[in-house]
């Protein structure tokens, strides 16, 4: 359970995250390493087996908080590099579709799929304009914005989660008091998009047919 005294703020401004990201990138670069060495001995399915139990867990550590930083495209490169190896792909080749097909999310997509499982998980702390309106409109299933001046409020997690949630689909939006239902729909939706950034999140039509749900 993360601090809740952080939740609405951008670490940034206490401290840098450079340090943090450093760390990441020395023990991703370890196992990036582990990965391509034992790569001729195992299959495509136990070399994705080994990235989720050794990489992907200190990848999304505390992702909510690093991963929309300046410094988190340093780990989106190994994380490239590392999916490139076990797809037997090329230094330049493009990622999109490898991650697709072992079903992995990119950086950033992890990034939204980690913030919006804690909006998620702690409705309780957010209304719903549903809550602070009486009236029927599409957006009601949006989360309330409440006012806020602080760049550094607006960039945290909690603020941000917000924004991020409110550009969902309304289909995979309704789901979100079943924390199951919802974590497999957003999971699907994000792994067939697979988002290399929050520009391409936000850019993306929300009224397309999803097929998902």
């Amino acid at each position: 359970m993360y601090n809740t005294r952080f939740l609405g703020l951008d670490v940034d401004s206490f401290l840098s995250w450079r340090d943090h990201v450093d760390q990441l990138m020395l023990e991703l670069g370890t196992a990036c390493y582990a990965i391509r060495y034992v790569k001729h001995f195992m299959s495509q399915d136990t070399l994705r087996t080994i990235y989720f139990s050794y990489f992907h867990s200190i990848l999304s550590y505390g992702i909510i908080f690093w991963g929309n930083s300046a410094y988190s495209s340093n780990i989106f490169k190994i994380q490239k590099r590392i999916i490139r190896i076990i797809m037997n792909a090329r230094n330049r080749e493009s990622c999109c579709q490898l991650f697709k097909n072992l079903k992995i999310l990119p950086l950033k997509s992890q990034y939204i799929f980690s913030l919006l499982l804690f909006v998620a998980e702690n409705r309780d702390l957010y209304e719903s304009n549903s809550e602070i309106h009486n009236i029927n409109t599409r957006f009601s299933s949006d989360l309330h914005t409440p006012t806020a001046n602080l760049t550094t409020f607006q960039k945290g997690p909690f603020y941000f989660g917000i924004k991020v949630f409110n550009h969902l689909p309304t289909s995979i939006k309704k789901t979100s008091h079943d924390i199951n239902q919802f974590r497999s729909v957003l999971k699907s939706f994000l792994i067939i998009n697979s988002f290399y950034s929050l520009e391409e999140y936000f850019a993306w039509n929300s009224n397309r047919d999803l097929g998902l749900v």
